[in-house]
């Protein structure tokens, strides 16, 4: 009797310790990300790779690519990210963002300005994003331009995009409009494929419950937000043509505190269902609190949680979402972000795992705990 129970405890600590290392080997490739909001000289980039960062999310800004209409598109507020993430074997999963004025207008936004509409208005607007999209595909898509430049590196194509940021919320789109999105997925399907048959994209990141999304506006006034599972469910409904054109659903599951993050995205799921794709797969392509402290001077922000507090929602967050990946379909999850910027938004200043001098934080310790 003493025999079994020896071996029956034996056997119980065995599972326990075989438990995190099954659990990572489940989830899918590229499923610890990072956005990098700065692109990380060769050592950093090292360093991230040997934490187990197996995928960067990289902005294209279009104003910097293409200032002026009819000019040679300059790439090189992109390839060092791309040849970073190269050079270490990470990949690169490139969003699209800041429209040139020459393309669409923009109007003044609490404090910010944020373009009117999308491009796919008129058609000048149209050509104009079909062009940037072909043009980012010849670069960095398979056989591309930068590959043929840059002999030495090994060369990891581009093949996933994700269109736009925060859509349903003012900062990106100051009049979202679920519709017009939902045109703007379906033509980017078609000029991605004319440029790489293979090429596949997610959405760009829902923020999913943005302030204000769940009021209706008084009458005259516009609605500058939606939450994600309302501006999902009148997308499909408006634009019936966007199903099967996209691999995944990305989300920006800001919260105050990571437990709030179940119900939000059971929301998102049970909105899928409702839409007819209940098996689409998520990406959570933005997430973080800040390792700032919350004062008057900050108006006491809820992303701002203190050195400790930052490592406390990461912990949470991403154990919650590693044993949730296949109930809820999630594919990969990106910290928001690399390092600190202050100045770019209302927590960035401590939103990175590193601050300004790449010195690391104790998050960082914490993220390499699940990734590695």
């Amino acid at each position: 009797m003493k025999r079994n129970a020896l071996l029956s405890l034996a056997l119980t600590l065995l599972a326990l310790a075989l438990t995190p290392a099954a659990a990572s080997a489940a989830l899918p490739a590229d499923f610890w990300g990072l956005v990098a909001n700065r692109a990380p000289d060769p050592n950093q980039a090292q360093t991230l790779r040997q934490g187990g960062v197996e995928s960067l999310r990289v902005p294209i800004n279009w104003s910097a690519v293409q200032p002026s209409p009819g000019a040679e598109p300059d790439w090189s507020s992109v390839d060092p990210f791309v040849r970073g993430a190269a050079e270490t074997g990470i990949s690169v999963l490139p969003f699209f963002v800041g429209p040139p004025t020459w393309v669409v207008n923009y109007e003044g936004v609490g404090g910010a300005r944020a373009p009117v509409s999308l491009p796919v208005q008129t058609a000048a607007q149209r050509s104009a994003w079909r062009e940037l999209l072909r043009l980012a595909v010849f670069r960095y898509g398979p056989g591309g331009s930068f590959w043929a430049e840059n002999p030495l590196l090994p060369a990891r194509p581009i093949r996933i995009w994700q269109i736009w940021n925060e859509e349903n919320f003012k900062y990106f789109a100051a009049r979202p409009n679920p519709a017009q999105y939902g045109k703007l997925v379906v033509q980017s399907f078609h000029d991605l494929r004319s440029a790489d048959g293979g090429a596949r994209m997610v959405l760009g990141g829902l923020f999913l419950q943005p302030k204000g999304g769940n009021v209706k506006p008084a009458p005259g006034r516009i609605k500058r937000a939606y939450f994600a599972a309302e501006f999902l469910e009148r997308m499909y409904r408006t634009t019936p043509a966007v199903r099967g054109k996209f691999m995944a659903v990305a989300l920006h599951p800001y919260s105050k505190y990571y437990g709030r993050l179940s119900g939000e995205i059971e929301e998102v799921r049970a909105a899928l269902k409702k839409s007819g794709d209940p098996g689409r797969a998520l990406w959570v392509t933005e997430l973080g609190w800040s390792s700032g402290h919350p004062s008057a001077a900050n108006g006491h922000n809820q992303f701002e949680k203190g050195v400790q507090g930052q490592v406390r929602e990461l912990n949470g967050a991403f154990n919650l979402l590693r044993a949730k990946a296949a109930a809820w379909r999630i594919k990969r999850v990106y910290w928001f972000s690399l390092t600190d910027e202050p100045g770019s938004c209302n927590f960035c200043d401590g939103s990175g795992l590193f601050n300004e001098g790449f010195a690391p934080k104790p998050s960082w310790s914490a993220y390499k705990r699940f990734a590695r």
